[in-house]
């Protein structure tokens, strides 16, 4: 079942912007890391004494005037979040944005200007710093394994490799650091992996394709992906007429293999082993995609004061 023409790239990746995240899932999360802090939320016996005791008796009604501040080069993801905090902690503090989402930023650049009850923002600035500094890590993250594929066509996807609760915002992190999403989650493409294949017994053969065709006509709308470890599954799965192969863990002549037998039949998408070191090889093969879990696993948060004025 050959198909008479091969799916577009546009139409197996996306970039979450911040208009596609859902509010009331970033107030969960937001009051839920407000409540580990002020209230001890996780642990079986609450705390006695609960809310911000240093600052209760330390600062009293002062007006406070504060900058987030770049400590390094890097990628800023997170600023429309920051509102979003103040306001879980009370009124009266106003934020100014000094840059904006996905913005290349130098060491010792003004993210941001916070004014207002100074006890709120000292309530909320390890929040907020807690979600700008992982966000931004993964942006930049991501910025740098973009930077490697350089000019290629080829597009760097994300995976489901991302932390509980955090899915769609680290997705969107990777998005402003230039990177691509991959299938959000088990809902919205039919990924056939190896496990799926070994617990059909489907590994290889008539009974591959026949597992692809099957997928095409029990899910019509949505794109079909196998994941495959071995180039003699290959034929099966372009014969079943499968919108994207996986090619997991290939060498680069492998790969290289591969793409000479597809010969522009489906989307080609590389997995397992991608590292900052491999992508430039990768990136003149002419592969239609490259996925990896490390935009986002193996990223650091980056340095990110709130400097007191």
């Amino acid at each position: 079942m050959r198909r008479s023409k091969i799916t577009p790239v546009e139409d197996l990746c996306q970039r979450i912007g911040w208009r596609d995240l859902d509010v009331r899932a970033l107030n969960r999360l937001i009051r839920l890391a407000r409540a580990e802090d002020l209230e001890g939320e996780g642990l079986a016996r609450r705390p006695t004494i609960r809310g911000d005791v240093t600052t209760r008796v330390v600062v009293g009604h002062e007006t406070g005037h504060a900058v987030f501040r770049a400590r390094r080069e890097m990628v800023v993801c997170g600023l429309p979040l920051v509102p979003m905090i103040l306001s879980a902690y009370g009124r009266g503090v106003s934020f100014g944005p000094a840059a904006h989402d996905g913005a290349h930023v130098d060491a010792g650049c003004v993210l941001g200007m916070l004014s207002g009850p100074a006890r709120i923002i000292l309530q909320a600035e390890r929040v907020m710093l807690n979600f700008l500094q992982r966000l931004s890590g993964i942006a930049t993250h991501t910025a740098a394994h973009v930077a490697a594929l350089g000019k290629s066509p080829t597009r760097l996807l994300d995976t489901r490799k991302t932390t509980p609760g955090y899915r769609m915002l680290e997705k969107y992190a990777v998005a402003c650091g230039g990177g691509w999403n991959h299938r959000l989650g088990l809902f919205d493409r039919v990924l056939i992996k190896d496990n799926h294949l070994a617990a059909s017994g489907a590994t290889r053969g008539e009974r591959l394709a026949d597992a692809v065709r099957l997928a095409r006509t029990r899910a019509p709308k949505l794109p079909v992906e196998v994941e495959i470890d071995e180039l003699d599954q290959l034929a099966a799965v372009l014969e079943a007429g499968a919108d994207v192969v996986m090619l997991d863990n290939f060498t680069i002549p492998g790969l290289r293999s591969a793409l000479a037998l597809t010969q522009g039949r489906t989307r080609t998408e590389a997995s397992g082993g991608i590292t900052l070191r491999t992508l430039p090889k990768l990136a003149q093969l002419g592969l239609d995609f490259i996925s990896t879990g490390a935009l986002v696993h193996q990223s650091t948060w980056v340095d990110i004061g709130l400097d007191w004025n």
